[in-house]
């Protein structure tokens, strides 16, 4: 027993040494948890938006110098409240809402003060989102479809696709569209969901990052009152479904009093002037003050806006005038006046002075990652591809007619053989594939641009990159451009009876499928100069109908005015190529009859042919034609992305001439972070 007793102290000495490392580790811990919390609720502080002293003017063409489009605007929106900008048509709204998110255009100047949480910063991607007034949705795609594929492009890999699909989930029951999920958008010639959930998708799609702050450009337009009451109560009560303090501004027109009565403050403006800011609630007994008061059971905002309406040049009645009635731009510079000289008005500018020295929070800790660059394009090959099988005008349309064509062509021309005559069958039917055939292509133009406009919203959001929607739309082309190229191409060849063996049909199928990919390329880069349906065709049928002029089969090679349209335009075309690889893998290994006399026959050789009455060169093989023309489509392709990018730099450099001084150092909230 006596050899136990030396042990015990040493036992109680490392119990003391093990509830000192205990403590310490416990106040480890505590420390950690205390400074993660603290984080945590810096990063969960909403977004405070002030801005001060707002000019915005346009820019005018010539020496006209610039025109006034905002006066001098000052007002503040907080977490967790709705702003109401509000006026008559063309009076600001939508410049003052493009003004606060950064989208002002390179034709206009701004100057002023814009702080976020007293900040002057640049908002992050995911931090804020922008609805636009125009729902451009791809119409082929279901409510689910069109919320879980943007769900998968923005939120970053870190989450598995289980939770995005989640997310895509909660996002459309939030908006209360769990009854059409399954229910295709719609659109022109095919019925689908209605204007209010065609809303509700595309703020579905904006608020799947959730977004701190949210604006939106009259998403009551097109509505009616129902519908716009169901829209604005869903965008009013998202913080009470994700928790999110949200900062709203939305412009809209003319709401109705249930819409009217879920703004917490309204802006109010009058040909750029600022007639009311202040809560929402107060602007009819404002109005009345000053001599406007509202009549019994009239909607205030149609009271507030026919007060403050001088298109109409129309005469407003009050108390203040002697014969009960006044032109309207008198009662507007009253109210604009009565404002200025308010406690309301001296309430806005403490505010803002208060909100601007609060300092609450940089928002760096909000740095949302954008799902990786591969599983962007996986992505919208696969959402391209979807869009493109269900699109009848894509390419099934072309489809049919092309076969149809192949038949015509087939039966016209069929079985050419090789006499004197077929030499000329030959080249027509060639160059009708290579010219005519690939020139159909343009009818897909209208579907394109459409995919355009989705592009164009969604990479102006900062969804993904112009080099991501190349790769995707490319990809997802492909095997339908093949399918359009094989079937029609066998038909043809074969009826026809052209020069017999696989290789060669192979490689007339080839070459048409790389002028059909190069018509493709072709109307994307005319897409992105001319995003017009009509317009793009005309424009892209012009330039297509050049190059086939100069292509060398309705004028031959050597023929042509060599300044300009032989040098460079003639190996500048695609059809150059097209024509002449076709020529020399038809042509070349056959011998036609050529009669001389009676009785007696000569025959002439493919290669004589291609030298003589084609004036081919001859240097080198079909297949350099064949490389030239995929080299091309690869040219055509960069030369889109190199557009877009010039177009989205160059925009705001210009915007800098055209003001004829910098910009003011104070902009602050600028567009999200764009990707290549």
């Amino acid at each position: 027993m006596a050899s136990l007793h030396p042990s015990v102290p040493s036992a109680g000495c490392e119990t003391k040494t093990n509830l000192e490392s205990l403590q310490r580790t416990v106040a480890d811990i505590e420390a950690t948890t205390l400074e993660t919390m603290k984080k945590r609720e810096e990063c969960e502080v909403g977004i405070c938006l002030t801005w001060k002293d707002i000019w915005v003017n346009k820019i005018l063409n010539g020496k006209n110098g610039s025109r006034s489009i905002l006066h001098g605007l000052t007002g503040y929106v907080k977490p967790g409240q709705l702003l109401a900008i509000m006026g008559p048509s063309g009076c600001g709204k939508s410049t003052l809402l493009d003004t606060l998110a950064g989208r002002l255009g390179p034709s206009t100047r701004r100057t002023g003060e814009i702080l976020i949480n007293g900040h002057k910063q640049e908002l992050s991607y995911g931090t804020s989102a922008y609805v636009t007034q125009d729902d451009t949705l791809l119409t082929t795609l279901t409510v689910r479809e069109a919320v879980y594929y943007s769900a998968q492009l923005q939120l970053p890999d870190s989450m598995s696709k289980e939770e995005k699909k989640e997310r895509a989930d909660f996002t459309i029951r939030e908006m209360g569209l769990q009854d059409a999920t399954n229910t295709i958008i719609g659109g022109w010639g095919v019925k689908g969901i209605s204007g209010g959930q065609k809303r509700r998708v595309s703020i579905c799609i904006e608020i799947l990052t959730r977004p701190k702050l949210l604006f939106l450009d009259e998403p009551t337009s097109g509505l009616d009152s129902a519908a716009s009451y169901y829209v604005m109560t869903r965008i009013a009560t998202l913080d009470h479904k994700d928790g999110i303090q949200r900062t709203i501004i939305t412009s809209i027109h003319q709401p109705g009093t249930e819409v009217f009565q879920l703004f917490h403050n309204l802006c109010l403006l009058s040909s750029g002037r600022l007639v009311y800011f202040g809560p929402a609630s107060a602007a009819t007994e404002f109005f009345a003050m000053n001599g406007f008061p509202c009549p019994p059971l009239q909607n205030p905002s149609d009271h507030l806006l026919k007060t403050i309406n001088k298109d109409f040049d129309q005469v407003i009645e009050t108390a203040l005038a002697d014969n009960g009635t006044m032109p309207t731009e008198e009662a507007i510079c009253i109210l604009v006046n009565a404002y200025k000289s308010s406690e309301m008005y001296q309430d806005v500018h403490n505010e803002i002075a208060v909100l601007s020295k609060k300092h609450t929070s940089s928002l760096d800790c909000k740095k949302e990652e954008h799902a990786k660059f591969l599983n962007q394009c996986l992505v919208l090959i696969k959402r391209s591809s979807v869009n493109m099988f269900r699109d009848l005008g894509y390419y099934w349309l072309r489809f049919g007619i092309y076969v149809a064509l192949a038949i015509s062509l087939g039966t016209v021309y069929y079985d050419l053989g090789t006499n004197y005559g077929s030499i000329k069958d030959r080249g027509s039917l060639l160059s009708f594939v290579s010219g005519f055939l690939t020139f159909m292509s343009i009818g897909g133009f209208p579907s394109f641009v459409e995919d355009m406009k989705v592009f164009q919203r969604e990479r102006q959001n900062g969804h993904y990159g112009v080099i991501a929607y190349v790769i995707g739309n490319t990809f997802s082309s492909i095997p339908f451009i093949f399918l359009v190229t094989m079937i029609p191409a066998a038909i043809t060849y074969y009826l026809s009876g052209l020069h017999n063996g696989s290789e060669h049909f192979l490689y007339f199928a080839a070459v048409l499928f790389s002028s059909l990919m190069l018509v493709e390329s072709l109307m994307m880069i005319v897409a992105s100069v001319v995003p017009n349906h009509l317009m793009g065709i005309i424009t892209g049928a012009g330039i297509q109908a050049i190059m086939i002029l100069i292509g060398g089969f309705f004028k031959l090679p050597h023929d042509l005015p060599k300044p300009i349209w032989r040098y460079p335009l003639h190996y500048v075309a695609f059809h150059t190529y097209s024509f002449e690889g076709l020529f020399k893998n038809e042509y070349e290994g056959l011998r036609f009859n050529v009669k001389k006399g009676q009785g007696t026959s000569n025959y002439i050789t493919g290669e004589e042919i291609l030298r003589d009455i084609w004036q081919s060169d001859m240097s080198y093989s079909k297949w350099v034609d064949l490389g030239i023309l995929l080299g091309m489509i690869v040219l055509y392709r960069v030369l889109f992305l190199v557009i877009t990018k010039i177009t989205e730099k160059v925009k705001p450099v210009l915007g800098s001439l055209l003001t004829c001084k910098s910009i003011s150092s104070d902009t602050i909230v600028e567009k999200p972070e764009l990707l290549l």
